[in-house]
């Protein structure tokens, strides 16, 4: 008895594959949607940014970092602060009576609100077009050969910097980015003489702050993969 049991075993397994072997075979592949990075919860976000551009025929970098919210994977906003890295020699004139030797360089900071929509990407990458609207302050510095220092008064200026930027997360807490935009630079007065609206292009590290948090808590491997593939 055992025996006849066993050989009626066998035929119903070969059957059995036969039949599901077509069906499998026939499933339709669905492929993985890059639409947009889908996450149903908001989430903080928080990048630092150097940002370089043609100043006075001199490329200079402008240091920064901006901090707001990303929600459903594809809109964040928030806020952000500039500042230029380091003095650029101007093109005004400089005062009479200045004293021979005297160097003047431009001053330059602005504080921001920025929007940004991602419109292609997956938890790797992504591809999206951040917008800034800024207020700075613009001057010029004097410093004298006997190491004396003096400086304008601040002058209001008003931006906005539309941009296209794309970046590659290497870790599930961390991404480097890159992008180029161009800066528009108004004012409600007199106009600056030095050269600042133009264009741009920056370098980004990205922290992805709740997938940092996971890392310090210790739920989280720090070189984890999970989820990037």
């Amino acid at each position: 008895m055992e025996t006849s049991r066993s050989v009626l075993i066998v035929p119903l397994l070969v059957v059995g594959g036969l039949a599901a072997g077509p069906a499998a075979a026939a499933a339709p592949v669905v492929p993985f949607d890059t639409s947009f990075v889908r996450h149903s919860h908001r989430r903080p976000v928080f990048q630092l940014d150097q940002r370089f551009s043609i100043l006075n025929g001199k490329v200079v970098g402008t240091n920064g970092f901006k901090g707001g919210i990303e929600w459903r994977g594809r809109w964040r906003a928030g806020l952000g602060f500039y500042r230029l890295s380091g003095g650029v020699p101007t093109r005004t004139t400089q005062p009479p009576g200045t004293p021979p030797g005297t160097r003047d360089e431009v001053r330059f900071r602005y504080g921001v609100i920025y929007g940004e929509y991602v419109f292609i990407g997956n938890p790797r990458w992504e591809l999206s077009t951040p917008l800034q609207l800024g207020i700075g302050g613009y001057y010029t510095k004097y410093l004298f050969p006997d190491g004396g220092v003096a400086r304008t008064n601040s002058r209001i200026l008003y931006l906005v910097e539309p941009s296209v930027a794309a970046h590659y997360r290497i870790f599930r807490w961390v991404g480097l980015g890159a992008g180029t935009g161009y800066r528009q630079v108004f004012a409600s007065g007199e106009q600056p003489e030095d050269q600042i609206s133009g264009y741009i292009f920056f370098a980004r590290v990205k922290l992805f702050l709740g997938d940092l948090y996971k890392v310090v808590r210790g739920r989280q491997r720090l070189f984890s993969q999970d989820g990037l593939k």
